[in-house]
């Protein structure tokens, strides 16, 4: 099984970067605009477009407001994997900023390429909007959990 591991250190602080990443179904328009140009919420699953037309449907698999960490698996779609579970964490660091953390579980093995190379484009689009975002309030309450 390929695993695809990606850590970034991010100026924000790790309330606003949980702020962003639990809010499951706007992919879109808070976390990796441009680069995902649609998300639709329905239910545990999202389908999520992709600006270079990709598109899959991703089901929730746990939202963890302690660990700030989403958990997710594709379930279909464009990508036909026999095995998808990835998950994001915002982890904190030194000086407010947010460890995030994107690790992806894939196979086949041939996927693992291509799904690299669309986590190494994610997250530099992540890190600028997530960099330019307002930040959140020192001590804000996590997003409201929809979902669960």
């Amino acid at each position: 099984m390929a695993s695809i591991h990606k850590e970034l250190v991010i100026d924000a602080r790790p309330e606003a970067v949980w702020s962003v990443l639990s809010d499951y179904g706007a992919v879109h328009t808070r976390l990796a605009p441009g680069f995902v140009t649609g998300t639709r919420l329905s239910a545990d699953t999202r389908t999520v477009t992709f600006a270079d037309g990709t598109i899959v449907l991703e089901r929730l698999v746990d939202l963890d407001h302690a660990a700030m960490r989403v958990a997710y698996t594709v379930i279909g779609g464009s990508l036909h994997p026999s095995h998808h579970h990835a998950s994001m964490q915002a982890l904190p660091e030194p000086g407010g900023r947010t460890r995030f953390v994107w690790h992806t579980d894939v196979l086949p093995d041939a996927l693992a390429a291509p799904i690299a190379e669309s986590v190494e484009h994610g997250s530099a689009v992540i890190r600028r909007t997530l960099e330019a975002a307002p930040p959140a309030p020192s001590g804000a309450a996590p997003a409201p959990d929809a979902l669960r």
